[in-house]
């Protein structure tokens, strides 16, 4: 990569990574709906525009069917989940648990598509799947007060990001990226918007909760799908996707730094697991090969 291209992935990292930091500093305030509707909305009042003015608006038209799919499979369900989960378990601990998309994504592709997987890829959704026990095993706790709800929310989430990657690649191969991402959001916005009015907090939000929202409509989503359009433009998806080995570090470390979480040496050792089998999963690492 060149300088700006890993500028750029760095940058992406970060701001994926603090989504989960602002979920959880501004959920408790706003709850998973109203949050969440809020940062969809905002995230459409930046990208429509773009859309207009590249003239693509009739793109989003004629697949607005697929990408009303796609939308609530790749942002309202999947984000209000995580947002949820973010109520009972740490910044850190979703980040990792988010890097299991692409084990889902592989192992759908398979399933739908007829993707073949080779032995890399079987082994490292082996390894993904170890490390998601591992850290299911270390975390989830049923009871009441407990995390357990929250991570199966996590992966229900992550296995929804799976799905909705295979339907992208199956029904919208040749839509312009911006349009998907503009679509995707407007249309989370329209469907979350009945449930936001119905939820909505009883008592107004501090000024820190709404910075946070901000943040989160305008940095971790709007900026952030437009950075990775780039990147998928200058270097390619298969290098592109390698920010998912970024995200649990730069979440860890927020969560660190600005919420006071700490990181056990079982989790630690569960994530590296699941970046592990992400990266054979994906592609990115491979068994060498036989002589």
């Amino acid at each position: 990569m060149k300088t700006r291209d890993l500028s750029d992935l760095l940058l992406l990292a970060a701001l994926w990574g603090g989504s989960f930091l602002f979920m959880r500093f501004a959920a408790p305030a706003f709850g998973a709906v109203a949050l969440i509707w809020l940062r969809v909305a905002i995230a459409s009042l930046c990208l429509l525009p773009l859309l207009v003015m590249r003239g693509q608006l009739g793109a989003l038209r004629a697949h607005a069917g697929q990408i009303a799919l796609m939308g609530i499979f790749n942002s309202a369900f999947p984000f209000v989940l995580i947002a949820w989960a973010t109520l009972s378990i740490t910044a850190g601990l979703a980040s990792i648990l988010n890097a299991t998309v692409p084990i889902f994504a592989a192992l759908i592709g398979a399933v739908w598509l007829g993707e073949r997987l080779d032995a890399s890829r079987l082994l490292g959704l082996a390894i993904g799947f170890t490390g998601v026990l591992l850290l299911a095993a270390d975390k989830a706790d049923f009871k009441p007060g407990g995390s357990g709800w929250a991570v199966v929310a996590m992966l229900v989430a992550t296995l929804s990001y799976g799905f909705s990657a295979n339907l992208t690649k199956r029904q919208l191969a040749g839509v312009p990226a911006l349009v998907n991402a503009a679509g995707s959001q407007f249309i989370s916005a329209i469907v979350l918007l009945p449930f936001a009015v119905w939820l909505w907090p009883a008592q107004t939000p501090g000024l820190m909760a709404w910075a946070a929202v901000i943040v989160l409509g305008i940095g971790c989503t709007a900026l952030a799908y437009l950075l990775f359009f780039r990147l998928i433009a200058h270097v390619g998806a298969s290098r592109a996707v390698t920010v998912t080995f970024l995200i649990p570090l730069f979440g860890v470390l927020w969560g660190w730094v600005f919420l006071g979480e700490t990181l056990s040496a079982a989790m630690l050792g569960a994530g590296a697991v699941v970046v592990l089998g992400t990266a054979l999963a994906t592609g990115v690492l491979k068994l060498p090969a036989r002589a």
